[in-house]
C-alpha cells in the first residue's frame, strides 16, 4: 500500500498585508495636520517668522536709518507716496516719517527674538528645577517649590515692571525679566510630570543598574516630561510676546531706538484721537495675529499631548 504525504495547506496568492509600525512622530504629525485650524495657525506663525528673518531684504525702507527719513513724509495715510514719488507707503507713515510696513517687519524681529529666547531659557531653567525637586524630594523639593509659590503669587506684569525698574531698558534686560517671570511655570509643570514618572518601573530598573542620578533624570525621566512642557512653552511664547509689547508700550521695555511692536503701538497712541489711526492700528493687528496663531497651535498641541485623550 502506497503511503501518500499529506497535502500542504494552500498558500493564498495574495499575502495578508502586515501594517507597518508607525513611529510616534508620524502619529503626532498626522494628528496635528488633521486639524485645519491648527494648520492655519502654524502657517501664519511660520509666515511671520519668515517675514522677520527676511526683513532687511524685503522692507521698502530701513525705518531706523535716520539719513533715509524725510520729516515731510510724516503721518502720511496708507497708500501715499513719498515726496519724490519713488516709494509707496502702503500702510502709511508714523510721526517720525518711518514707513509703518517696514517698521512692522523690523519690529517682528525683535518681538519674536525676545519671545523665543526667553521661553527657551525659561524652559531649561524651570525644567531643571522641577525635575530636581521631584526626584530628590524632601528639603530640596520644599525649598524650590516655596520659591516657585512666592513668585507665582505676584502678577507677571508687576514682577516684570519691578525687575526692569532696577535693570533699565534694553532688549537683553527685557529677556532677563521675561525669563524670571516664566521659569516658575515650567518648574511647577516639570515637577508634576516627574513625580508621576519617578515611581514607574523603568526608573526603578535604572536605579537597580546603579546608574547615576543625573543620567536617570535627564536620559530617562526628562524625555517623558517633555509633552506637557511643550504645551506650556507654546502658550508662554504668546504670553512673552504680548508681555514684551506691554512693557514697551508702558515705556519700560526696549528703548525707542530698538524696533518692537509694542513700541510702534506706543508711538502712535498719541495720534489715535487725531485721526491718524494707522500708526498704532496696523502694528496692533500684527501683534494680535501673532498671538492668535501661537494660541491656535498651542491649543491643538494640548489636545494631542494630553495623556488622558485617546490617541
Amino acid at each position: 500500500m502506497e503511503l501518500r504525504k499529506p497535502l500542504a495547506p494552500a498558500v493564498p496568492d495574495t499575502a495578508i498585508p502586515v501594517p507597518e509600525h508607525e513611529s510616534l512622530l508620524r502619529v503626532f504629525i498626522a494628528q496635528f495636520f488633521s486639524n485645519k485650524i491648527a494648520v492655519i495657525g502654524l502657517v501664519m506663525l511660520l509666515g511671520f517668522i519668515l517675514l522677520a528673518v527676511l526683513a532687511p531684504w524685503i522692507s521698502p525702507q530701513n525705518p531706523y536709518d535716520i539719513g533715509s527719513l524725510d520729516i515731510m513724509d510724516s503721518k502720511m495715510p496708507p497708500g501715499s507716496k513719498n515726496f519724490d514719488g519713488t516709494l509707496t507707503y502702503w500702510l502709511g507713515t508714523d510721526g517720525q516719517a518711518r514707513d509703518v510696513l517696514s517698521a512692522i517687519l523690523y519690529g517682528l524681529r525683535t518681538s519674536l527674538f525676545v519671545g523665543f529666547v526667553s521661553v527657551i531659557v525659561a524652559f531649561l531653567i524651570g525644567a531643571a528645577a522641577g525635575l530636581t525637586a521631584a526626584y530628590f524630594g524632601g528639603r530640596i523639593d520644599a525649598i524650590l517649590m516655596r520659591i516657585v509659590d512666592i513668585q507665582l503669587s505676584f502678577p507677571s506684569i508687576l514682577l516684570a515692571l519691578i525687575l526692569l525698574a532696577m535693570l533699565g531698558k534694553g532688549v537683553d534686560k527685557v529677556i532677563y525679566a521675561l525669563i524670571a517671570v516664566q521659569w516658575a511655570y515650567f518648574a511647577r509643570a516639570a515637577r508634576g510630570a516627574a513625580i508621576v514618572e519617578r515611581n514607574k518601573e523603568y526608573v526603578e530598573a535604572a536605579r537597580c543598574m546603579s546608574l547615576s542620578w543625573h543620567r536617570i533624570l535627564w536620559r530617562h525621566v526628562f524625555p517623558n516630561c517633555i509633552p506637557p512642557l511643550m504645551v506650556i512653552a507654546t502658550i508662554d511664547l504668546a504670553h512673552a510676546i504680548a508681555l514684551e509689547a506691554t512693557l514697551s508700550f508702558l515705556g519700560v521695555g526696549v528703548p525707542v531706538t530698538e524696533p518692537s511692536l509694542g513700541m510702534l503701538i506706543s508711538n502712535g497712541f498719541e495720534f489715535l484721537l487725531s485721526g491718524n489711526y494707522w500708526i498704532s492700528f496696523f502694528p496692533g493687528i500684527a501683534l494680535a495675529l501673532i498671538v492668535i496663531a501661537i494660541n491656535l497651535v498651542g491649543d491643538h498641541l494640548r489636545d494631542i499631548l494630553n495623556p488622558r485623550n485617546e490617541i
